[in-house]
């Protein structure tokens, strides 16, 4: 049923752009200190996200959005920064279409599990500037999940969003456990707002252009977007990361695993083979 590469080669995604999105799910920005940022943002309705963000674009010349921060197994702490949070997340690897240099359809061909990892810091001018600190600072899953369309009732409907935290040996959950059907914007009308916005989003506020991205990325083939992060238990609200850590974020198919099933195997930290992706991150 399933398209799965497993044990994915660090480079895997190198020629690859990656975004992320701001506001796709209801409280997160809240929660992460951040809705200030956006007050100033306009949308067509109270559910629309707020914004697309890069967190890699390669070959960017003299900025730090060209260093690939993608790893299945650590995140390295920044320097001077001891509030950085996880951010759980599903990712999708999507085909993009061009015509003149415009983006005229996104495809959407795998998913997985994603930490958008995130250092909380205020008076910064960007998104970004908040998602890329270097080498090892993002999360993805070796296992990439096939689907073949994003539209209602498809394959990634019955998939669930859960995150953990494990230091000395103590399991808590992090984020919410919550189904993907969660997001905001979803199916075609998430497709049709990242396309718009890779097209007309200025660099206005803590956004930037996006199309001027995919033009220094040399109108790349393929994207890594990861679509939101899921709310904060009141554990993972409060709590930051800390060298010695373990980050756990599991992207799984609740008509197959129960939350009780997904607990139990995060606190081993033995998944099973099928009907999801997880990646599991030593902090350093």
């Amino acid at each position: 049923m399933y398209l799965i590469f497993l044990k994915v080669n660090i480079l895997t995604f190198e020629k690859i752009i990656g975004f992320g999105i701001a506001g796709n799910v209801a409280g997160h920005l809240e929660q992460a200190g951040e809705a200030a940022d956006f007050i100033n943002v306009e949308t067509v309705d109270e559910a629309q996200p707020k914004a697309l963000f890069p967190f890699y674009v390669p070959g960017a010349i003299n900025s730090f959005l060209s260093v690939y921060p993608f790893s299945n197994d650590r995140i390295k702490t920044p320097n001077n920064a001891d509030n950085l949070q996880i951010e759980a997340e599903v990712v999708l690897l999507c085909d993009i279409s061009y015509s003149d240099n415009k983006v005229v359809k996104l495809t959407p061909t795998h998913f997985s599990a994603f930490n958008d990892c995130s250092i909380r810091k205020a008076n910064v001018k960007k998104i970004s500037e908040k998602k890329n600190w270097g080498m090892e600072s993002k999360g993805i899953s070796t296992t990439l999940l096939a689907i073949d369309n994003l539209e209602p009732g498809s394959l990634l409907d019955d998939f669930r969003i859960a995150s953990f935290h494990k230091r000395n040996g103590k399991l808590s959950r992090y984020g919410e456990d919550c189904p993907v059907l969660d997001y905001n914007y979803f199916h075609s009308n998430l497709l049709e707002w990242i396309k718009n916005q890779m097209n007309h989003q200025q660099d206005e506020g803590p956004a930037e252009n996006i199309a001027e991205l995919l033009f220094i990325a040399d109108y790349p083939q393929q994207a890594l977007i990861s679509i939101g992060a899921t709310c904060y238990t009141p554990f993972g609200e409060k709590n930051y990361l800390q060298a010695g850590d373990t980050s756990i974020v599991v992207v799984y198919n609740g008509k197959i695993y129960s939350q009780h099933d997904i607990l139990t195997m995060a606190d081993s930290e033995q998944f099973a083979a099928e009907h999801l992706s997880h990646v599991i991150q030593q902090v350093y």
